[in-house]
């Protein structure tokens, strides 16, 4: 057998495996980035940042089922097959990249407008209601006190009523209860650096898989191109994959 067409062959077999490894995986990863802004949902306003998610879950459902189209057109060399295939891989690879162009411009956007949410979520804390817990869930899970600092606090009505700071500010809450007298005893970091730190790792986290598998598409299509152009020049119909 051709040599080109044994290596572009086994390349689309194992990138039609890599549909359902990549369907899997980038499953997972739509689903840790909508956890992760989900959980801090209530600093930020622009649920756009969320497009990204959607579009890497839409293709991980799509790659189940073209994984089996895949390899059944390469072991057949079927043109109208392999055709079709290539379509699929096009059309994923568009998608992947619109997916890494959509994750580059929100990355920006997840610092806007971040301190001054943070500071209107903070500003209602009370104690019981839907914003304390997501202030006592931000700082607990970053260990971090305040937008800025501990010292942001100060302006809160929170402070201004009970002259104490949340215990989840402190470092050991059993030895703490919240003194600003005593910053040593909480946490120096402020949330707003360290959430932005953290959204801005999920999305690096995200473009680098789907970069990943961006790669493996384009590679995909060269393929499917070998494949055709080289078997309709030699003859036609089944050809096995090893001679």
């Amino acid at each position: 057998m051709d040599c080109g067409i044994c290596t572009s062959k086994t390349i689309l077999l194992f990138l039609s495996l890599v549909f359902w490894g990549a369907g899997a995986a980038l499953a997972y990863v739509g689903a840790y980035m909508i956890n992760s802004y989900g959980t801090f949902e209530s600093f930020i306003q622009d649920k756009q940042t969320l497009v990204p998610a959607a579009i890497v879950i839409g293709i991980s459902v799509l790659m189940f089922i073209f994984g089996l189209v895949g390899c059944c057109a390469t072991l057949k060399e079927s043109k109208f097959g392999l055709g079709c295939f290539f379509l699929i891989i096009m059309v994923i690879f568009s998608a992947e990249v619109t997916a890494l162009v959509f994750t580059f411009i929100y990355q920006g956007k997840v610092n806007q407008d971040l301190e001054r949410s943070m500071n209107e979520v903070f500003e209602k804390y009370q104690g019981s209601n839907t914003e304390t817990q997501a202030v006592d869930l931000l700082q607990r899970e970053l260990k971090c006190c305040g937008v800025s600092n501990y010292s942001s606090w100060f302006n809160t009505t929170w402070y201004k009523e009970n002259g104490t700071i949340p215990k989840t500010c402190c470092k050991n809450q059993t030895h703490c209860e919240g003194h600003p007298q005593l910053p040593s005893l909480l946490y120096p970091e402020g949330c707003k650096k360290k959430l932005e730190t953290f959204l801005q790792d999920v999305l690096i986290y995200a473009m680098l898989v789907v970069l990943g598998f961006a790669i493996i598409k384009f590679f995909g299509m060269l393929s499917v191109c070998v494949v055709t152009c080289r078997s309709s020049s030699r003859r036609r119909g089944y050809q096995p994959l090893y001679a």
